[in-house]
């Protein structure tokens, strides 16, 4: 198998419909937006805007917080946190690109308790992969597959903003 490229804009409809739903469900009205650097933030800008949400998005770097970190070190391009707004009782949407063993959600986690206790933390992802070594879960998610190890995701962005799975 080739490189293939993926409609984004398919999947940002179908994230943007999922989490209307969820929030209607959870009777969530006031929520905070936080993407996780570097794509997660650029498909949370993409979202925000469709969501139409009225507070400044947040970015978040788990880097830090990572329990790998000793392992993996510190990624190249490495931004700081910026949250413009208080986390202490809001429901916070926590946006990744691609969510694979759960460490870098869990290490977002563990950052976001810094700032405060939320009331509520939905993580939406534009991709699910298996693999996970944390039981930590996307809520919501516009794809969900397992192309194998021999593959990886690559979003590049922000404009335009583009998915390709890719053979390394």
């Amino acid at each position: 198998m080739d490189n293939k490229n993926y409609n984004i804009n398919a999947l940002l409809d179908q994230l943007e419909q999922q989490t209307r739903a969820w929030m209607q469900v959870h009777q969530i009205t006031n929520p905070v937006m936080v993407g996780l650097h570097t794509a997660g933030v650029w498909v949370a800008q993409a979202l925000h805007q469709r969501l139409a949400i009225s507070e400044a998005l947040g970015e978040l770097s788990a880097t830090f917080y990572r329990d790998d970190f000793n392992q993996v070190g510190l990624h190249r391009q490495q931004k700081p946190s910026h949250l413009p707004f208080e986390v202490e009782g809001r429901h916070v949407l926590l946006v990744d690109d691609v969510v694979y063993t759960g460490r870098t959600l869990r290490g977002a986690m563990n950052e976001l308790f810094d700032f405060g206790r939320p009331a509520s933390i939905t993580v939406i992802a534009l991709i699910a992969r298996e693999g996970r070594e944390l039981p930590i879960e996307p809520q919501i998610n516009a794809l969900r597959e397992e192309p194998g190890s021999g593959f990886r995701y690559q979003v590049s962005g922000p404009d335009p903003l583009s998915l390709q799975l890719v053979k390394i």
